[in-house]
């Protein structure tokens, strides 16, 4: 009767551990999900965002377009919430609470510079934008295409976007497996960093902020790059969208003085 009894108690403890290490699990899982590092130190615009300030400070709609590749439409997110464009938009409207901004996702997976150009006028010129966000520069690496005529068709983009008044970010490639392999991924990073400053329109600095949360956050490559090598996953996307609300906050509501300085020093 003992050993029955006994054996009955330790059924009954061995039920409830299971029931304990299973209800334990998914907050455990959960809370190992790394926090999102995205310093304004590091994101923070070189130019304030002169058209955006000025429709919050009118209390006009503002709206956004975010043209690019496959990074923009969203490959590797779970679902079209989860690109970078969606979660953008939620990030922008919790800083600014009842002003309406809209985001309007651009992104074709597989263009490079010279596709998204042929479709200017149609997909950005024509919404009449106060901000675009240009992502580019992947596909050509990947592909190990020449960068030499990259230069240009960046630069004729650009005059594209200020001709309609609009404010411009870029956004360089993402610091993964399939992209920083290629010899030509360093060399892109630069061009589209030079390209930016010598126009004095602002860059996101993607390839850095990745290359921060491997080699200083040191994150193994699957907490933020999908299965395929090379595209962004759901985390990644709110992470880039949270560091890139904070930006665009951040130059759209800068100080006069700040702005006319040009530079910030820490």
């Amino acid at each position: 009767m003992q050993n029955h009894d006994f054996a009955i108690r330790t059924a009954k403890s061995f039920g409830a551990s299971v029931l304990f290490v299973a209800l334990a699990w998914p907050l455990t899982a959960h809370a190992a999900a790394p926090g999102c590092d995205a310093p304004l130190d590091l994101v923070r615009f070189a130019n304030p965002l002169a058209r955006v300030a000025k429709k919050l400070t009118s209390g006009k709609p503002i709206t956004i377009v975010a043209i690019g590749s496959s990074s923009t439409a969203g490959a590797g997110a779970s679902s079209p919430a989860a690109n970078y464009p969606s979660r953008l938009q939620v990030e922008l409207k919790q800083r600014f609470p009842g002003h309406p901004i809209t985001v309007i996702n651009r992104g074709i997976g597989g263009e490079e510079i010279g596709d998204m150009l042929k479709r200017f006028d149609k997909a950005v010129v024509a919404v009449k934008p106060d901000l675009v966000v240009w992502q580019l520069g992947t596909n050509s690496v990947i592909r190990n295409h020449p960068l030499n005529d990259h230069g240009a068709a960046i630069r004729v983009g650009l005059n594209k976007i200020r001709a309609t008044g609009a404010d411009v970010v870029l956004i360089d490639p993402q610091f993964a497996p399939k992209v920083i392999v290629k010899p030509d991924a360093a060399h892109m990073v630069a061009l589209i960093a030079m390209i930016a400053k010598q126009h004095d329109v602002d860059l996101f600095p993607r390839y850095d902020l990745m290359q921060r949360w491997r080699e200083v956050d040191h994150l193994s490559f699957k907490t933020f790059v999908s299965a395929d090598g090379l595209h962004m996953n759901d985390w990644s996307y709110a992470c880039l969208a949270k560091g890139l609300g904070m930006a665009i906050a951040e130059a759209a509501t800068r100080p006069v003085l700040s702005a006319a300085a040009g530079s910030f020093a820490e």
